[in-house]
């Protein structure tokens, strides 16, 4: 994704797109809608990838019903009636060379949002899909020619409250219209320019069929999103080992690192030399290790750290016997280094319970996964990791250039909230910020330099 389009949700009222780059920094005050934000990337990415129902509820984001989630502007403002979302996609991705947006119009059923819309589009023309409240759904399509709208629309009944229902019509529209297109004896309201399509227009839909339905699948990620909670899980003395199930506060890390140790030896040495090498620049520790306490794999064991002094190497200590933010960064580390990391990351406030030298750290793996090719999406509320991201790109340290980095500055203005989409340059400057960006940082340090 290098974009998100979002307009009446939750505290976003007017529309707006973000950008987004291999690395993206959400900052700002608190309850500004950053996490709000991050949650709406993975619900976008569930229906367009996975061709699933949007969960806003799903750990680590709890977003409440329909009326928690549109924007509402108190008793005079009212409440909107739907809210929009979308995202587009570079034209590197794609084999043809265009990028392509995806957005989503969600209404009301009951308590929980329901897709009431969608639409797809390139350059060279788009579909949209709406459904009605006769349990039908329009669908149009246009070109750079002229657009249309089926004459007839699409019947199937659809439940309003059947979500699996209503995605499974939504996602067959592509096959539906290609079977017209096909036939060539489509019935169609012109809605604007040629009275009716050529040869040439059916051809530029039918290949946006194939992005909207077969091909969406092509690029489908093999691996969901990871979502990390803002704060991860207690550290325990001794760990029995359990399902591999990936989860936000990162419960299952240990087991994985068991799991790595007791079956692959090969992937834990190169795993536990990553760990080691951010453990040392963090200043956290300089080795990890795994100690069983039985001889088989289904024995309870311990995950343990230790530092080293000029000379000797200290006493190897257990993770609940360190310092808290050891344990509470352990889980995105892992998520970062291991190989099965997926492509897209959404991490909240990361640098929770670390050191200003570590928070640095952190940002400094974030520019090398996200030089790798993965996209990071980072809410943070250290400057310290901020800077370090900038010096970086800057002193040319990762693959990352100043365009790969995005500062998303969420901005209260009343009772809306503005996103400012920020840039580096090549001297690791902000471009383009607002007044009110850091501008409690330099009140602070203007006041620790003189006294009033």
């Amino acid at each position: 994704m290098d974009s998100i389009t979002l307009e009446n949700f939750r505290c976003f009222r007017e529309r707006q797109t973000a950008r987004l780059a291999p690395l993206t920094l959400l900052v700002g005050e608190n309850s500004t809608g950053k996490t709000s934000f991050m949650a709406l990337i993975r619900a976008l990415w569930d229906m367009a990838y996975e061709h699933e129902i949007p969960d806003f509820k799903e750990e680590p984001y709890d977003l409440g019903s329909y009326d928690e989630i549109v924007h509402h502007r108190g008793a005079r403002g009212g409440r909107a009636k739907t809210f929009e979302a979308g995202f587009s996609v570079p034209p590197r991705l794609k084999s043809n060379g265009q990028s392509y947006c995806f957005e989503v119009i969600f209404g009301k059923t009951g308590t929980a949002p329901i897709p009431v819309g969608a639409r797809l589009a390139r350059e060279s023309g788009w579909i949209e899909v709406l459904f009605e409240k006769n349990y039908h759904c329009q669908v149009s399509f246009g070109t750079p020619r002229g657009a249309w709208r089926l004459k007839t629309p699409y019947i199937r009944r659809v439940r309003l409250d059947a979500y699996d229902d209503r995605i499974s019509v939504f996602f067959s529209i592509p096959r539906i219209l290609k079977e017209f297109i096909d036939r060539r004896n489509i019935e169609l309201i012109t809605r604007q320019g040629s009275s009716s399509p050529t040869s040439e227009d059916f051809n530029l839909i039918e290949q946006l069929n194939l992005i909207f339905g077969r091909e969406s699948y092509r690029y489908r990620e093999e691996t969901p999103p990871y979502a990390s909670a803002p704060v991860r899980s207690y550290p325990h003395r001794t760990y029995d080992p359990t399902r591999l199930i990936r989860d936000a506060e990162g419960v299952f890390v240990p087991m994985y690192l068991a799991n790595m140790y007791f079956n692959d030896q090969d992937g834990w040495a190169r795993l536990r030399k990553a760990l080691e090498n951010f453990g040392r620049d963090a200043g956290l520790f300089d080795e990890i290790s795994i100690r069983p306490l039985g001889k088989k794999d289904s024995e309870p064991f311990q995950v343990q750290v230790r530092k080293f002094g000029r000379r000797l190497k200290g006493p190897q200590r257990n993770l609940v016997d360190v310092g808290y933010g050891v344990s509470q960064v352990l889980p995105v580390i892992t998520e970062l280094l291991s190989r099965e990391a997926p492509s897209l990351f959404l991490l909240q406030q990361p640098e929770v319970h670390l050191h200003p030298s570590a928070q640095a750290a952190l940002g400094s793996l974030f520019c090398q996964v996200a030089g790798q090719g993965r996209q990071l999406i980072v809410e943070t509320h250290s400057d310290h990791l901020l800077d370090r991201v900038r010096m970086d790109v800057r002193d040319e340290e990762t693959k990352l250039k100043p365009e790969d980095v995005s500062i998303l500055y969420f901005e209260r203005d009343d009772l809306d909230v503005h996103i400012h989409s920020l840039r580096f340059d090549e001297e690791g400057n902000v471009l383009n910020a607002p007044p009110g960006y850091r501008q409690f940082f330099m009140e602070e340090t203007r006041r620790s330099l003189w006294k009033r």
